[in-house]
């Protein structure tokens, strides 16, 4: 698992001919002898008249379409594409041009072969000699003269049309530049971004060693309290230049007030805020359950005020990130979302459908960096911390300007394939695994234990039981399910505190 620390065409169409070709078996001979058989046209005979009126408005060129001037998904329509059931532009040669004659309005009424090409078809001729026109004759007379009328007619309308754009510059139809009429729903992905941008900010951190990068957070009260990600500001937090840029390019310098490297929370302070800060409205992440909608803010790459969507995929999702030295790693249960997330959405916020902050965006699974690069991008996996959970944090940091953890009292290994989270033979510089007088040994837990659930929550190593213990606060009174001896047993027990990250 790692965190985002941030550093920061289509094949050519086929001509369309001005004319269809001529069939190779089209018939020879004199007008007084018909072959046994004809090739077949290209478009359908009109059976009647009424049919033939059908077929001449079918070689009509298509009108203009409009495209409306309302917020799509975002797989946004193209204007000028054909409309709707033809092939794409590359493909169909769009737009169309004059419609062709119909195949069968050249007979080759002579010997040669050679007949009219564009007007009245030859008459056709009986092989039994000339006789009376009937009923038939009629009909199809006049349904020829209907489908030449309309391929006439058509080319004479794309011709205006042509004359039209070369003299008037389009013939497209505009969409209204009336701002209302470009206004979008608080409901849909751009009205919630158009509302949430104005308060998130680019964070530069820029350490006093020449280290630094770029990171995302958001305005968390009127005071201008901006709450992001520990790992974003670590590098200038004791001595260096933090800066955060708002939507409108305005920047204010801004400090750290606390900062947790456990729960990686931080919360800065703008020196100078301006007059008006919305603070985004936080929602409540316990509520949230797979299949929500999830809208991210941040600044990808150094790329400000990036907008990405996608959905809760997994709740709960036990995550350890850090910088790769394992001294400064964070536990989180964690809210994962396919919204597209990489290095510098980091500390920006994770929104529901309503615009609601239900999360902070804080790492990505990746697949890891090539030889060249430093940095790896989404590929669909990002985790946010809850925000049930960064906002009491962030209440602590502003009161006291230090993290308080809720703790167990016992030492567990961070070995990820355990079955559970085995208490260790010792603590740390060689000190009892399970403090004495703390929450794990009044509850009776020894060393060598494997606790396996956490109230309802299955527990399959260290890191995870460490999640789960920090999404609640000291004092909470839990349930501990642990196998000791191959008999499982399980205990209550009151969480104690711990302050600061040391």
């Amino acid at each position: 698992m790692s965190t985002e620390n941030e550093g920061n065409e289509g094949t050519a169409a086929e001509a369309v001919p001005s004319a269809p070709p001529v069939p190779a078996d089209a018939p020879q001979g004199s007008p007084e002898s018909t072959p046994a058989s004809t090739p077949a046209p290209a478009y359908p005979q009109a059976p009647d008249a009424a049919a033939a009126q059908q077929s001449a408005q079918a070689q009509q060129p298509f009108p203009p379409t409009e495209e409306p001037a309302t917020a799509t998904t975002p797989m946004a329509s193209v204007p000028g594409t054909p409309p709707p059931g033809l092939q794409s532009a590359a493909e169909a040669n769009w737009p169309p041009p004059p419609p062709a004659v119909p195949a069968y309005a050249h007979h080759g009424a002579d010997g040669g072969g050679a007949g009219p090409v564009w007007g009245a078809p030859a008459q056709l001729h009986s092989p039994e000699g000339p006789r009376k026109r009937g009923v038939g004759g009629l009909v199809a007379a006049v349904a020829a003269a209907a489908l030449i009328a309309g391929g006439v007619g058509g080319a004479l309308g794309y011709w205006a049309a042509d004359r039209n754009d070369s003299s008037n510059g389009s013939t497209t139809v505009a969409a209204s530049a009336n701002p209302q009429d470009l206004k979008r729903d608080p409901g849909t992905v751009a009205g919630v971004a158009a509302k949430a941008l104005p308060s998130v900010v680019t964070i530069d951190a820029q350490g006093g060693d020449g280290e630094g990068g770029t990171g995302t957070g958001f305005v968390y009260d009127k005071e201008g309290h901006i709450l992001t990600n520990n790992h974003v500001v670590a590098s200038a937090a004791d001595s260096g230049q933090l800066t955060a840029t708002f939507s409108n390019g305005k920047k204010y310098d801004a400090e750290v007030v606390g900062r947790a490297q456990g729960y990686d929370v931080a919360v800065l302070k703008l020196k100078n805020p301006p007059s008006g800060l919305a603070p985004l409205t936080l929602g409540n992440s316990d509520q949230v359950t797979v299949g929500d909608s999830t809208i991210a803010i941040g600044a990808p790459f150094g790329l400000s005020n990036t907008v990405t969507t996608g959905i809760i995929s997994a709740k709960n999702r036990p995550v350890a990130s850090g910088d790769g030295s394992g001294g400064s790693n964070s536990y989180m249960s964690a809210l994962q979302t396919d919204a597209s997330i990489n290095p510098g959405n980091s500390g920006g916020p994770l929104l529901d459908a309503r615009g609601a902050v239900i999360g902070i965006n804080s790492a990505i699974q990746s697949t890891g960096s090539s030889v060249g690069q430093t940095q790896a991008g989404s590929i669909g996996l990002g985790f946010a911390i809850p925000i049930n959970q960064a906002a009491n944090v962030a209440q602590q940091l502003i009161k006291t300007g230090q993290p308080v953890y809720p703790v167990i009292g016992a030492t567990v290994t961070m070995d990820e394939r355990t079955g559970g989270a085995v208490i260790s033979d010792q603590g740390a510089g060689g000190t009892a695994a399970v403090a004495k007088g703390g929450p794990a040994a009044e509850a009776g837990l020894k060393a060598g234990d494997v606790i396996t659930k956490f109230n309802d929550t299955v527990i399959d190593s260290g890191p995870t039981l460490i999640g789960e213990i920090w999404t609640h606060k000291p004092g909470d009174r839990v349930t501990l399910t642990y196998k000791r001896d191959g008999k499982t047993a399980t205990a209550e027990v009151t969480l104690g505190e711990r302050k600061g990250d040391s």
